[in-house]
């Protein structure tokens, strides 16, 4: 009854709309034709509009499953519709089961025995679903579809053939290991597979083949054992133990790669060891907290903080000579201002995932707005720094005693943030790797806690402020020195469209350049002739130069790199794999400064490459510039939320070796040599 009551009211929400469907869908056959008795595969393709999702056969808390009513000729039939393995789909405080992007719905479809060869079939499908996102809509379509009988029909063409094969490798399997669950005041279902380990499998979920078994909210716990898996599920109040446990189990492996298996399960003993397990696995609230504090603070000293140093830096020779409330006040501000930005942009984050987006950590660097955003914020505090204009133009006297005031201290907190956001420290990607596991409660206090850690530094200094005493007393020497500062930002800006034209076409890159002259110019005249027009007309075309930048094909990995590199793909670490080849996996991007880093401090050394040839090993590059949901899945199911990330597969091994976030040569080579 309550999901009775659940369907209706997201129906009352359900807005009539004139516009174009949120879906796409039409019929796909496997092939054209059909013997007489046969059997023809037809798939019901849905091109789900980003953000929305369909409902898988059982929606969850709320929603409608897809529904398909054939029209067939007399003496032909429709099989039932095979379920593709669905996501979980949080919508506020309800869980639903769907799909986005795009998923094939696969029906048979069988021609009686006395169906004539040469004749030609018109098939007919009334369509129904429910598309949502913040709303829910219901759609329609009536779709049409001709087959030809043919006594010996031809086989699918290989594209057809492998599109098939790619939907049906999603479809839930027959489990090759026995399943039991035991029940208290949760459900613990058991796969007995002995060689599905905890360095195998990353991941499991569990979906309910009907309502009323699980709490389909609640967080799913997995933990692995000596002899199997376990899944930690929240009973719903009207399960009666003692009947089936029925549903799907997905299981990730460390590679990406996606298993999905049908539960049907009864009641039985499930290893002691379970419990225990399962609490030793359970990475909690605290943990994360603990872990994204620890990473704020080592990201201070990450190779992308440069900028972030420069500006801390001129702050506190800034602050030097001032009294000891105005620099606690002044650290106070620059700290809030570096908690915020940090709690914004985890609100963001689960904003967009919550709306169905496959991000993580420096997403915001794979939108080519954003990031000629940041460039040209970067060129406007170096152009600053350099004083071609000034924000509050003073006598020159007065800038030597000036002391910042609260909204200075407080976006210099904003700019490090955004400055600092392309690098993962140590404890900080394991942390925001469980906060985006969680509810949105959980993502933004693991981005509290890393706005804390990364302010601490500068907050102790304010809060001590005997520690000035170290730097020397302000004067004329301040003027050089912000001169000085200038080129880490120019530097930063400059690594910034080093990053946009990897991500756009070259044509948008000579805009960019006109925009950034035209900005400049802007600021000059708007500070030296308090010209209000070139100030606007500069503002107009940055506006419109950004607005218009979009993503372009990424170019081929340069570097040293790009003589044994190659794309990375799911399907290709499994061939070399299956050819018991040894793989290492980069998973980089332009704008991560550590990954850039780690390739001229270790993995373009001449030993490392040398050590590569020698054993033959496969580089796969994860190119994670632009957003790529399949590279995201990869980081995902390791536990990572950025890069970089560094995998190596020995040939044979059940899983990778997963390398640290900061590489020497020597950890590299040690991480390559045999067992």
């Amino acid at each position: 009854m309550r999901r009775l009551f659940a369907g209706l009211f997201f129906l009352l929400l359900a807005a009539p709309t004139l516009a174009a469907p949120h879906v796409a869908v039409r019929l796909v056959p496997e092939t054209l034709a059909v013997a007489p008795g046969g059997t023809v595969t037809v798939a019901l393709e849905q091109v789900i509009e980003p953000g929305w999702h369909s409902y898988w056969s059982n929606p969850g808390d709320a929603g409608l499953p897809t529904e398909i009513a054939w029209h067939l000729p007399p003496g032909w039939k429709a099989g039932a519709i095979q379920w593709p393995y669905p996501l979980r789909q949080p919508i506020g405080p309800l869980m639903d089961y769907g799909y986005q992007d795009k998923v094939r719905l696969l029906v048979n479809l069988i021609a009686p025995n006395h169906a004539a060869p040469g004749s030609r079939i018109g098939i007919g499908a009334d369509v129904t679903w429910l598309a949502c996102k913040n709303m829910c809509v219901p759609e329609a379509a009536k779709l049409d579809l001709v087959l030809f009988v043919e006594a010996n029909p031809a086989p699918p063409d290989a594209v057809t053939a492998e599109s098939f094969a790619a939907a049906r490798a999603k479809l839930p399997g027959k489990s090759p290991w026995p399943m039991r669950y035991a029940a208290d005041k949760n459900l613990r279902l058991y796969i007995e597979a002995p060689r599905l380990g905890a360095k195998t499998t990353v991941a499991a979920q569990f979906f309910p083949a009907s309502g009323g078994i699980i709490r389909d909210a609640e967080p799913q716990r997995f933990a692995a054992l000596p002899g199997g898996l376990v899944l930690t599920l929240a009973k719903a109040e009207k399960f009666a133990v003692g009947k089936p446990l029925d549903g799907v189990a997905v299981l990730t492996s460390q590679d990406g790669s996606v298993r999905p298996l049908i539960v049907h399960a009864m009641p039985g003993t499930v290893p002691a060891a379970a419990l225990s397990a399962e609490k030793k696995n359970d990475f909690g609230p605290p943990s994360a907290v603990l872990f994204a504090f620890l990473g704020g603070l080592i990201l201070n000293i990450m190779p992308c903080v440069l900028p972030v140093l420069a500006m801390k830096a001129l702050s506190l020779a800034g602050q030097a000579g001032s009294e000891r409330r105005k620099a606690r006040v002044a650290a106070f501000a620059y700290s809030f201002g570096a908690v915020a930005s940090f709690v914004a942009f985890g609100a963001g984050l689960a904003a967009l995932r919550a709306g169905g987006e496959a991000i993580g950590w420096g997403f915001q660097l794979q939108f080519p707005p954003m990031v000629a955003a940041l460039a040209l914020l970067l060129f406007a505090v170096g152009l600053n720094f350099l004083g071609v204009f000034a924000i509050a133009p003073v006598s020159a006297g007065d800038a030597l005693t000036r002391k910042p005031g609260l909204a200075g201290a407080f976006f210099t907190g904003v700019l490090a943030v955004a400055v600092a956001a392309p690098c993962t420290a140590p404890f900080m990607a394991t942390a925001i790797g469980f906060g985006l596991t969680q509810g949105p409660a959980m993502i933004l206090g693991v981005f509290v806690a890393l706005g804390l850690g990364f302010a601490l530094p500068f907050l102790m200094i304010g809060l001590f402020p005997s520690l000035y005493r170290l730097l020397p007393k302000p004067g004329r020497w301040m003027v050089w020195f912000e001169r000085l500062m200038a080129l880490p930002m120019f530097g930063a800006a400059a690594w910034l469209l080093w990053v946009l034209a990897r991500q756009v076409s070259q044509a948008d890159m000579w805009l960019m350049a006109a925009a950034l002259l035209s900005f400049a110019v802007a600021l000059w005249a708007w500070d030296r002739l308090r010209w209000t027009g070139p100030v606007l007309v500069g503002m107009a075309a940055v506006l419109v130069t950004i607005g218009t930048l979009k993503p372009a094909p990424i170019p081929a990995w340069g570097g040293a790199l790009s003589v044994a590199a190659e794309p990375y793909s799911a399907a290709r670490l499994q061939h070399l794999r299956d050819e018991r080849r040894p793989v290492f996996v980069d998973a980089s991007a332009a704008w991560c400064i550590t990954c850039l880093v780690n390739e001229k401090t270790a993995l373009m050394r001449p030993k490392v490459r040398a050590a590569f040839e020698k054993r033959n090993i496969a580089w796969l590059v994860a190119d994670w510039t632009n957003r790529d949901p399949a590279i995201t899945a990869l980081l995902e199911v390791n536990g990572r939320s950025g890069v970089p990330m560094y995998l190596y597969y020995r040939p044979g091994a059940a899983a990778a070796k997963v390398l640290p976030q900061l590489l020497t040569e020597g950890i590299v080579l040690k991480a390559i040599e045999k067992p």
